[in-house]
C-alpha cells in the first residue's frame, strides 16, 4: 500500500475499530474510521486517498450488506476492495458477504496475519 494511502475502518463498536487501528498502525498502515455505515459512506466522499474498506457486516440502521450494494453504485467505487469484517463464522456466511459484493471476509476476532494477507492480496 502506498503511504498516501488509507484504509477506511467501518464498524459501530469503538473498540473493534481501536484494536483495529491500532494493529494496523503497528504494521504501517493509516486508516480512517466511522462508527457507521453512513458515516462510513460520507468518509469515504470527504477523502480520496482511501484504498482499502474493512466493513463490519452487523450494525444498526444499515448493516454492512446495504452499506456494500451502496457504496457499489457510487460512480468511481465500484471495484473499491471492501473487506468483510464480521462475529458471523457459520457455514455459508463467507459466501453471504461475498454475495453481497465483498472482495473477501475475515472473522471476530480478527487474526491479524490473516488481515495482513488479505490486505495485500486486495491493495
Amino acid at each position: 500500500m502506498k503511504s498516501n494511502q488509507k484504509i477506511l475502518i467501518i464498524d459501530d463498536d469503538p473498540r473493534n475499530i481501536y484494536a483495529l487501528e491500532l494493529s494496523l498502525r503497528m504494521k504501517g498502515y493509516s486508516s480512517v474510521t466511522s462508527s457507521s455505515a453512513a458515516q462510513g459512506i460520507a468518509a469515504l466522499h470527504a477523502n480520496s486517498d482511501i484504498a482499502i474498506i474493512l466493513m463490519d457486516m452487523m450494525m444498526p440502521d444499515l448493516d454492512g450488506y446495504q452499506a456494500i450494494g451502496m457504496i457499489r453504485n457510487i460512480p468511481g467505487y465500484e471495484s473499491m476492495p471492501i473487506i468483510a469484517v464480521t462475529a458471523q463464522a457459520m457455514m455459508g456466511d463467507r459466501e453471504k458477504c461475498l454475495a453481497a459484493g465483498a472482495n473477501d471476509y475475515i472473522s471476530k476476532p480478527v487474526d491479524m496475519d490473516k488481515l495482513l494477507l488479505i490486505l495485500s492480496n486486495n491493495l
